[in-house]
């Protein structure tokens, strides 16, 4: 009689998919054929296992089983894949990820191939305004670029590369080594080709075989509004390019902003002072305030206290999405800074202690001890 189904994987009836699919983990990285060469029974077992999770991992599979045991999923093990197929190695793909089994005896890598370039980094310096309205900016960088006269291929004129004898093109060689799981098979760079899968007999005179060489490089970068200091933008492809045709690495644009004499950034709001005298503020005045769009007129209403804040929307930082998208605007906001003049007139002198004498406030006259003490105190 075949053994039950949830006995193979070591759980119980009521187990959920997380635990089945666990267990099956378990137990298969114990009988797989790779950790046990040469073990028939192992390999048997190995495929009742399959075909439990196979069954138990299917929902309808699993109530048939359940209610009329193997006879209600078609008899007994049928030995196959429960993904199809697919081998042994894809099995623990599924489970584990790429690279087949991870005892080395799965689903081939393919050739290693050239690698890919190294990514690059610059530095962009804007202004303020571009910052807020987007520009174009050029950056210079020093970095491999393709050699032109091996077309990149690192083989000298009328030669070309051929395929490496070692490991047969595919840039990588198997290594087998015995341990107390039995053999280790493991994947490794061809040291003949340097993983690249072809030998180049005849460098190219002007790369030496690399097939890219030095050179300054300068680039346009379309800098999007909104954007601020510290942010990166990446320029796909740009970077250096790989050893004997490999893909270009990236560019990675650092942004740095210049500070600005009238405004500061806050998010995505503008953010500046308006300078206005204690008459100004206590009677209202009418100014003219500069934005990066134009001037506006802003007008102060009477009793106007320092620190008021005043709002104009749609004069701020374009808003950067996180895709890299503009949309819309902040608001500017211009607060008011009431000036005290630190030296007066005779005449406004007198206005100033009429005015104060009006409204009943005590202030330090003329030549008054108490203003000599004060004055002294500080010098």
């Amino acid at each position: 009689m075949a053994e039950d189904f949830y006995a193979l994987l070591g759980v119980a009836r009521g187990a959920n998919a997380d635990e089945l699919k666990k267990a099956y983990r378990k137990r298969a990285r114990e009988l797989h054929p790779d950790a046990n060469p040469g073990n028939a029974e192992a390999e048997a077992k190995f495929k009742e296992v399959s075909r439990a999770y196979e069954v138990l991992s299917d929902p309808e599979k699993k109530a048939r089983y359940d209610q009329f045991g193997e006879a209600g999923v078609g008899g007994g093990a049928s030995g196959g894949d429960p993904f199809g197929g697919g081998g042994f190695g894809d099995i623990f793909e599924a489970f584990f990820g790429g690279g087949g089994s991870p005892f080395g005896g799965g689903g081939q890598r393919g050739p290693t191939g050239p690698p890919r370039g190294q990514d690059v980094e610059a530095v962009a310096d804007i202004s303020f305004v571009d910052s807020v309205f987007g520009c174009n900016t050029e950056v210079k960088v020093r970095t491999a670029v393709r050699c032109d006269d091996c077309s990149g291929s690192g083989a000298g004129k009328g030669t070309s590369a051929t395929t490496c004898t070692e490991c047969n093109g595919a840039g990588q060689v198997r290594r087998v080594r015995q341990s107390m799981l039995g053999q280790m098979v493991t994947m490794a760079p061809c040291g003949r080709c340097s993983g690249m899968g072809q030998i180049i007999a005849s460098p190219c005179a002007t790369c030496k075989g690399d097939g890219r060489k030095i050179k300054d490089v300068t680039y346009t970068v379309d800098v999007p509004a909104g954007i601020d200091s510290g942010q990166t933008l990446r320029l796909g492809g740009k970077g250096a390019v790989g050893v004997r045709g490999g893909g270009a690495g990236d560019l990675y644009v650092h942004v740095r902003v210049a500070d600005h004499e009238t405004f500061r950034r806050e998010e995505d709001d503008l953010v500046t002072d308006v300078v206005i005298s204690i008459a100004q503020a206590a009677l209202g005045t009418q100014l003219t305030l500069g934005t990066l769009d134009g001037d506006e007129e802003l007008v102060i209403p009477a009793g106007t206290q320092h620190g008021r804040e005043f709002v104009l929307k749609g004069r701020g930082v374009t808003r950067l999405t996180n895709g890299g998208r503009s949309r819309g605007r902040g608001d500017l906001r211009a607060y008011v800074a009431v000036e005290v003049p630190t030296k007066l007139s005779k005449d406004e002198s007198d206005l100033l202690h009429q005015y104060a004498k009006k409204r009943g406030e005590h202030v330090v006259e003329e030549g008054s001890k108490l203003k000599s003490k004060i004055k002294s105190a500080f010098l």
